[in-house]
């Protein structure tokens, strides 16, 4: 069975379904879509932020702060422009791109079936389809920094994360007194004028990624790879995917790098196909050393103990955070059929990336005030929902079609009896608990260690 077969009947969710769905419930939209968008760029609205925000905590909790050998930077989107130069970005990071005369478009020369355009309606004779010959296209996004509009100013938006924390190897090393191995992680925006935009938020022009990158000895690099690979697709596992749809990918021997000794791609079978949501690489010395070369700064280390001199090698584990949010959606989405026949939308998220943790729902309007109060009680510990229109049995189906783990619903029987009825997303089995102990309650189910 081919890849878009295989990944339709693993898939019955259609992607123009999940996109539809993402716009109407403030997940992910398109970029200024009030002038009809462009192309490449997307906004994550109120609940589409709260999960890319959950994913980017969780990612910086397992990585960073519960490692002692691996500490976290912020840097800036621009970076000397001699930077894009060492990392060899200037001359090579680019795709073959064509024009089709006919359509007026351009595409990727891998992407072109034979002489006709993706663009070719299938009646179209392959001699209409008017095609220029390939050319390199730099995918790096231009800018100018400073007032005047000279070659001098010319600096770009950055097209990964990994580059400006070779730029801070030495200044964080010093700073934070580590030696090797140690790690330094960064989640942050990327740009690439990618030439076809596609598949909703998996291939965008700004993009933001998670990376870690962990400076070793030369000799110890194998085994590290081995330890960040087998550790991410851990992480992937706890995040909450099923294991089906998961895989490595080793990068053959054609596809590596020249730098690189080794490269595999976690891969994520989305109803296009399997597609890679992070990579793990084995940079080798490549990166400090041209850096060193073109800055003149010695980005060599000295072992303490044998007095050798060496330059560290890399190994980098680098998360698509937009792909990674596009892979949790296609997961959790569940159309599930009830008893009788009934069918719910659910989100299965994990309750550490749910959007929402908890809705409190009152019964009544009348019931509104104390409800409120459980509201805000609550909303000091999670980000928590609060809603009162309409039949109990549609508000529990929206948050069921969102993702939220719990509702509280506080009916007439709270003033008397002092408990609200706590619901499970999943099971919708319910619970009667005393208001004083639903934090309690909850806490014990909301921050699960994953």
């Amino acid at each position: 069975m081919s890849d878009s077969k295989d990944a339709a009947a693993r898939h019955p969710l259609a992607m123009d379904t999940l996109v539809a769905f993402c716009a109407s419930r403030g997940f992910i939209f398109q970029s200024s879509e009030i002038y009809g968008g462009i192309n490449g760029f997307w906004d994550y609205g109120p609940l589409g932020v709260e999960l890319k925000n959950n994913l980017k905590a969780v990612w910086w909790q397992r990585v960073v702060r519960e490692r002692t050998d691996v500490v976290g930077i912020d840097s800036a989107i621009i970076c000397h422009p001699r930077t894009w130069q060492a990392s060899g970005h200037v001359d090579h990071f680019s795709d073959p791109m064509v024009d089709c005369r006919t359509c007026k478009r351009r595409f990727r020369a891998d992407q072109l079936e034979g002489e006709r355009c993706p663009e070719a309606p299938k009646k179209r004779a392959v001699t209409d389809c008017d095609l220029t010959e390939a050319r390199d296209f730099n995918l790096m996004l231009e800018t100018q920094v400073g007032a005047s509009m000279d070659a001098s100013t010319a600096a770009y938006l950055r097209p990964e994360t990994c580059q400006p924390i070779f730029n801070d190897f030495k200044r964080v090393r010093d700073a934070a007194r580590q030696k090797l191995p140690f790690g330094m992680g960064q989640i942050g925006k990327a740009f690439r004028n990618e030439i076809t935009p596609r598949n909703f938020t998996f291939r965008s022009r700004e993009f933001e990624q998670a990376e870690m990158e962990f400076f070793c000895h030369p000799k110890e690099r194998e085994s590290w790879f081995t330890f960040w690979r087998d550790e991410r697709m851990r992480f992937h596992r706890d995040i909450g995917f099923d294991e089906t749809n998961l895989r490595f990918r080793p990068h053959a021997a054609d596809e590596l790098a020249h730098y690189a000794n080794a490269a595999e791609d976690v891969e994520f079978l989305f109803p296009f196909g399997w597609q890679e949501i992070e990579g793990i690489h084995d940079r080798g010395d490549w990166d400090l050393s041209r850096h060193s070369e073109y800055s003149g700064k010695d980005l060599i280390v000295t072992d303490e103990e044998t007095k050798e001199r060496y330059t560290p090698m890399v190994i980098e584990t680098s998360m698509g955070v937009d792909r990674t949010a596009l892979a949790l959606l296609v997961n959790a989405w569940e159309e599930e059929v009830l008893e009788g026949g009934e069918t719910r939308n659910v989100m299965r998220f994990i309750p550490a990336l749910a959007p929402i943790k908890v809705a409190v729902l009152p019964l009544s309007k009348k019931l509104a005030e104390p409800a409120r109060t459980l509201h805000a009680d609550l909303a000091r510990h999670w980000n928590v929902f609060y809603d009162e229109a309409g039949n109990i049995g549609r508000r529990y189906r929206r948050q069921d079609e969102v993702g939220t783990p719990f509702c509280a619903t506080y009916d007439f029987d709270s003033p008397d009896d002092g408990k609200v009825t706590l619901r499970e997303r999943d099971s919708m089995e319910q619970e009667r608990v005393p208001l004083e102990g639903v934090v309690a309650w909850l806490r014990d189910r909301l921050e699960t260690a994953l």
